[in-house]
Parts: structure tokens; C-alpha cells; sequence
């Protein structure tokens, strides 16, 4: 067993909280999209969506949050590896990096405007 392997699946655990832990106290956009989430999530539950439009909603939650933790750990290895010094590479990197999840963000906010839309249309004019 190397230093770097986990002795224990609790302790790959524990690894995994830590770093959940390390982004909510330090990565802004990470708080901000946490939020978000319980507030869709909240929303979701008030207008009664079907399973599978909770399921979808989760989902995508997930991918925007996953796509954050990515975006956070390729910044930080970038930083670590260029000892932040400037390379043009490194900022090509990190930009497209950051793309992913502004990508992954505004489809989120299209299929909550489909999803959302529909359910609020209801409740008004149903």
C-alpha cells in the first residue's frame, strides 16, 4: 500500500467529506450553486413535481456541482504543478475549464425554465 491509497473505504470516505468541506469554505461559486440547489430543490417539492422531473432536477444539480468540484481541482492542480506563474496554456486551460461549467450551468437554468415553467403554468392557469 502507497502513502496516497485510502486503508479503508471509511477513510475514502472521510477523504471525500474533507474535500466537499475544503470547497464550501473555499470556492465562492461552489456556495453560491449549493444554495441554488436546496432552493430548486425546495421549489421542486412546493410545486409537487412527478418523480421524474425531481430525478431530472437532482441530476442536473449534481452535474453543475460535480462540474464546480472538476473546475476547482484542474485550477488547483494547474496552480500547483506552473507554481502560479503565468502560462498562456495554463489560463487556455483553466478557461475552458471554467466554460464547462458555465455550459452546464445555463442548460441547467433552460431545462429549469421548461421544467419550473410548466408546473407554475399549472398552478395559475389550471
Amino acid at each position: 500500500m502507497t502513502k496516497f491509497k485510502s486503508s479503508s473505504v471509511w477513510e475514502s470516505i472521510s477523504h471525500a467529506i474533507h474535500g466537499l468541506n475544503l470547497a464550501l469554505h473555499s470556492q465562492r461559486n461552489f456556495v453560491i450553486e449549493v444554495i441554488v440547489s436546496f432552493i430548486a430543490l425546495f421549489l421542486a417539492l412546493f410545486l409537487k413535481f412527478s418523480a421524474t422531473d425531481f430525478c431530472i432536477v437532482i441530476i442536473m444539480i449534481t452535474i453543475v456541482l460535480v462540474c464546480e468540484l472538476l473546475n476547482s481541482a484542474i485550477e488547483f492542480t494547474l496552480d500547483a504543478v506552473y507554481k502560479n506563474n503565468y502560462s498562456k496554456l495554463v489560463e487556455m486551460a483553466k478557461d475552458m475549464s471554467a466554460g464547462m461549467v458555465l455550459l452546464v450551468a445555463i442548460m441547467s437554468v433552460f431545462l429549469g425554465i421548461i421544467l419550473y415553467g410548466s408546473y407554475v403554468f399549472k398552478l395559475f392557469f389550471h
